[in-house]
């Protein structure tokens, strides 16, 4: 990762747009999260459903069952199979359990990512099954928090965070810091994003939009998430008032523990 932020370092010299381009593409393209063959088997038993949305095809995997509607958001270089640990337990509700993959991963359309995008992909298909819960791991949460915050989705009454990053610049932030780029390249890649979005880095924030959602919350981070760092966790906990927090020690980052599967449940029946 160094010798290729000494490359782009050294690219920005000669031109700073075309390395922080170059950055910012390294940085939305996912290096996995297609299906391998033991994913597939995971979502066989689903219906699958590709939805049309502007120039991609959003894959959806639906469990039909009777009680509430949940949806389920994977977080990066993951996909809908990352749910596989909980799927029994859901299955067991009888909720009708819906899962998604996000852009350039699983069989979603797409070849780079960015949390904006998915939350258009997660509104386009909460508002075509209403889920009354939505869990998000990681960017999943994240892009579920800016879904839920920058369109209308009344069904939408539990939200559950997973690991969930706290705002987009510590995201940003440690890219920059793991790749060693300079001044050039990271000013750079600010500037592209308020070119491309029209805000601020700092603007995509998942802790403010928080501070205006309704909507019953249920926050869970391990103190020794190695990804995101606890303290996002607490600011989310903190700034999210309607949310119960739930601290873990030596679950890491994916939260895949089945102690936590009742907790879980619980929240959604409450």
């Amino acid at each position: 990762m160094k010798s290729i932020g000494n490359a782009l370092n050294a690219t920005s010299l000669v031109s700073s747009k075309l390395a922080s381009k170059k950055a910012l593409s390294l940085f939305a393209s996912p290096r996995k999260g297609r299906y391998n063959t033991d994913q597939k088997q995971i979502i066989e038993s689903a219906f699958f459903e590709e939805i049309a949305y502007e120039n991609f095809e959003i894959a959806t995997y639906r469990w039909v069952g009777h009680n509430k509607t949940v949806l389920l958001a994977h977080g990066w270089e993951s996909n809908a199979s990352r749910w596989a640990y909980i799927l029994k337990d859901l299955k067991d509700q009888d909720y009708n359990i819906i899962a998604l993959d996000a852009p350039a991963h699983g069989r979603s359309g797409g070849k780079q990512f960015n949390a904006v995008l998915y939350s258009e992909f997660i509104n386009v298909v909460a508002k075509k099954f209403k889920p009354e819960i939505l869990i998000g791991h990681s960017v999943g949460g994240m892009a579920s928090v800016f879904s839920t915050y920058l369109n209308e989705i009344p069904s939408i009454k539990k939200l559950i965070l997973l690991g969930a990053p706290a705002h987009f610049t510590g995201v940003f932030s440690r890219y920059k810091t793991m790749m060693g780029f300079n001044k050039r390249v990271s000013n750079g890649l600010d500037k592209i994003v308020l070119e491309r979005f029209g805000r601020p880095v700092s603007y995509f924030s998942t802790a403010n939009f928080l501070e205006s959602i309704q909507a019953k919350g249920l926050i869970i981070h391990d103190k020794k998430d190695r990804i995101i760092p606890f303290e996002d966790g607490q600011l989310l906990a903190n700034r999210y008032k309607n949310s119960e927090f739930v601290v873990t020690s030596g679950f890491g980052h994916g939260l895949k523990d089945v102690s936590l599967t009742p907790k879980i449940i619980g929240f959604i029946n409450d």
